[in-house]
C-alpha cells in the first residue's frame, strides 16, 4: 500500500458533518454540510476556511451536484432545488419540484436539465425532470419507476437522453427519457436484491451498483448482453477488502475502471482501491491501493476527490473536516 499524508485541513465545527465534496471544473472545491451550508474552498489553502459560504433553504440539505464550470445545484427535504453561481457568489434561482423530500439529483448541462428523485411519499416515489433554460419548467414526471426512495440518479456519459436510477427497492434502471410513454421508458432493469446506495456508468454500456450493505456488482447493458444479470458480482466488498464501509465508487475519466473508496473506523484508515478490467475480468486491486492513515479518526469519510496533476486527494468526513492529502517527503 502506498500512503499519503495530511497536509492541510479545515474544520467546519464539532457538531457538523461534511455531507459531500466535489471538485469543480475550474479547480475549486465545493462542499455541503449538516449546518445547511454550501461552501466554496480553495484547495491550495483549506486552513483559511471557505472562500465563500451560502446558507441554503432546503430544510435538511441532502444533495450537491455540478451543473457547469461555476454553477452547482443543491436539494433537500423540502423538495426545493437551488441553483448557485459560485463565481458571482449568489443563488441564481430556487424552485419547488415536489412536496416529497428529495433524495437524489442529476444535472445535464448539455440539455439544461435537472433530474430529481424523491423519497417514498404518499405511496409514491418519483423522478422529475426540469428544464432550467430560462425559468424552471417541469418537462417530465415519472411516478411508477420505483417502489421506494430513489437514492441515486446519473446521466449517461455521452447520451443526454439516458438516465440511470437506483432505489432502496433494490433495482437499478436505465431509462430513455426521449420516450414519451412512461410504460416504454425503461430500457433495462437490474436487480441487486439490496437497497441501492450508489450506481453509475463505467463506460457507454457498463453500469455498477453498490448497496447500502456494501454489495457490489457490474452489469453490461448492451443489446448483446440484455439478460440483466451481473457480469461480475463481487458480493459484500467488506469480506474481500477488510473494510467496514464503502463511501463511493468514482469512475476514472479514461473509462479504464474506477476508484473504490473504503474505510475502517476501528483502524482509522481510509483506502483508495483500483477497480480494474483485465481482459474482461473485473477485480478490486488492493496491491496498488492508496492509504490515508488516520483518515477522519473514528468518523466515517463521506466523500473524496482527486487532483491528479498535483498528486493530491481531498476527503470530507463526519468529523466536520475537509482534509488534503499528498505523498510524504
Amino acid at each position: 500500500m502506498y500512503t499519503l499524508t495530511t497536509t492541510d485541513e479545515h474544520r467546519f465545527g464539532s457538531d457538523v458533518y461534511v455531507l459531500d465534496l466535489l471538485r469543480t471544473p475550474t479547480g475549486g472545491l465545493v462542499s455541503i454540510s449538516s449546518d445547511q451550508k454550501l461552501s466554496l474552498l480553495d484547495p491550495a489553502s483549506l486552513r483559511r476556511g471557505p472562500v465563500s459560504s451560502f446558507q441554503t433553504d432546503h430544510g435538511n440539505l441532502t444533495t450537491l451536484r455540478l451543473f457547469g464550470d461555476n454553477v452547482v445545484c443543491t436539494a433537500g427535504e423540502n423538495g426545493n432545488v437551488g441553483v448557485w453561481d459560485l463565481r458571482a457568489g449568489a443563488q441564481v434561482v430556487q424552485f419547488a419540484t415536489s412536496e416529497a423530500p428529495l433524495a437524489s439529483m442529476a444535472c445535464n448541462p448539455e440539455t439544461q436539465t435537472i433530474a430529481v428523485g424523491t423519497e417514498l411519499h404518499n405511496h409514491e416515489a418519483s423522478i422529475l425532470l426540469w428544464d432550467v433554460r430560462s425559468a424552471p419548467v417541469q418537462k417530465a414526471a415519472y411516478h411508477d419507476l420505483h417502489s421506494d426512495d430513489i437514492t441515486t440518479l446519473t446521466y449517461h456519459p455521452s447520451n443526454p437522453n439516458v438516465l440511470l436510477s437506483g432505489s432502496t427497492d433494490g433495482l437499478v434502471s436505465v431509462h430513455d427519457t426521449s420516450v414519451a410513454d412512461e410504460d416504454e421508458l425503461t430500457v433495462q432493469t437490474l436487480n441487486l436484491n439490496a437497497s441501492i446506495h450508489r450506481a453509475g456508468f463505467l463506460g457507454p454500456s457498463l453500469v455498477y451498483a453498490l448497496s447500502h450493505d456494501e454489495r457490489f456488482a457490474i452489469y453490461d447493458i448492451s443489446e448483446a448482453q440484455g439478460s440483466g444479470d451481473a457480469i461480475k458480482d463481487f458480493g459484500d466488498l467488506r469480506g474481500g477488502t477488510g473494510c467496514q464501509y464503502v463511501a463511493d465508487i468514482v469512475p476514472k475519466n479514461d473509462g479504464s475502471g474506477a476508484i473504490v473508496g473504503a474505510g475502517a473506523q476501528d483502524q482509522q484508515m481510509f483506502e483508495l482501491m483500483f477497480l480494474t478490467n483485465n481482459q474482461g475480468s473485473w477485480e478490486v486491486n488492493r496491491g496498488n491501493s492508496v492509504g490515508l492513515p488516520g483518515a477522519h479518526g473514528e468518523e466515517i469519510v463521506r466523500a473524496y476527490c482527486f487532483f491528479d496533476e498535483s498528486q493530491m486527494v481531498f476527503t470530507a468526513g463526519e468529523d466536520g473536516r475537509v482534509k488534503a492529502w499528498r505523498p510524504g517527503n
